[in-house]
């Protein structure tokens, strides 16, 4: 006879089921280190990744806040996963929502956006002064607001909604590791993961060390601008959510690094990861050699990828060139 489990746990709505995400310890991906290695598998929250953190949040505190009406549209810029967050959120709170896309979204992705109801406004061509489609796709939002009756412009690269989220998605990592987290390391785009996670750090004085990990090409860091594939992962524009000294090392990672790590945790950790992930996964074996074995006075260290997203939607094939 099956044994039926106590529930403990019974959300309003699938909103409530974002966030308190699973952690895995990764034993077969560098099995000779002497490191304990973790990932927190974002890729269980109920629209397969960590930006349901943020799109939900954004959302209810404009809700809370007033700035947001039952009768506002939401418009907002994205490539994939911050997208999708937010038409599952706007779906259940009855919000028109218009996401502006790009040639690196995949097809995938834009079944699911146009499955929540989100209506898809496509750019397809990059700024001509930056040669950046993110610029474009924001110029195109703000031509929208300005047509568009009630628009509200989350703003994920500047919204503080955004890493205030993340701030308790660290609050779950130290809360599950007991406080015992040495090294955090963290992929970058709109800067709100890295910020909110930083300022947990801050406010409970834990000596954890965070890597950023971005990606060659983006600007984030003052690395120079070049052709990008991975959709969110690093940044055409300084985000305003970027502080300076919210890590202690960045950890540049090419394209086909992103790959081959995704590929990796698939056959060694049965993990289908998106390309953030595999990136972390690339910088962590980078950073592992200049990690000294006696840090700190107990025998193996904490190391955590803050994000594991779901890879299905990113190994959809486009056929269109992506650009920058």
């Amino acid at each position: 006879m099956a044994t039926v489990k106590n529930v403990k746990f019974i959300g309003e709505s699938v909103l409530s089921a974002i966030g308190n995400t699973p952690m895995v310890r990764l034993k077969r991906l560098f099995p000779l280190a002497s490191i304990k290695l973790y990932a927190k598998l974002e890729m269980l929250n109920p629209g397969g990744s960590i930006k349901d953190r943020a799109a939900f949040n954004v959302i209810r505190q404009g809700v809370e806040s007033g700035e947001i009406k039952p009768n506002s549209t939401i418009i907002e810029s994205s490539s994939g996963n911050m997208g999708i967050g937010l038409a599952q959120a706007c779906s259940l709170y009855g919000l028109r929502f218009i996401c502006v896309v790009d040639p690196k979204t995949t097809e995938q992705n834009i079944r699911l956006l146009k499955a929540y109801g989100a209506e898809v406004d496509f750019v397809t061509e990059p700024d001509p002064q930056t040669g950046e489609f993110l610029c474009a796709r924001i110029k195109r939002v703000q031509r929208l607001l300005s047509v568009v009756a009630d628009g509200f412009w989350p703003n994920q690269y500047a919204n503080l909604a955004n890493s205030d989220a993340h701030y308790w998605t660290m609050h779950e990592i130290a809360t599950d590791l007991v406080g015992e987290v040495d090294y955090l390391f963290c992929a970058t785009s709109t800067c709100g993961t890295l910020r909110g996670c930083a300022e947990y750090i801050r406010s409970r004085n834990l000596r954890t060390k965070i890597v950023a990990v971005d990606a060659v090409g983006s600007v984030i860091f003052g690395g120079p601008p070049a052709e990008r594939l991975i959709p969110g992962h690093g940044a055409g524009i300084h985000p305003p959510l970027y502080q300076p000294n919210l890590a202690q090392r960045v950890v540049h990672v090419t394209d086909l690094e992103c790959v081959v790590y995704c590929r990796t945790l698939a056959r060694r950790e049965a993990l289908l990861a998106g390309g953030s992930s595999g990136a972390v996964i690339a910088a962590v074996r980078k950073c592992m050699t200049s990690i000294p074995s006696n840090a700190y006075p107990r025998p193996n260290k904490y190391l955590i990828s803050a994000t594991a997203f779901s890879g299905v939607s990113y190994k959809t094939p486009t056929g269109r060139r992506t650009g920058r």
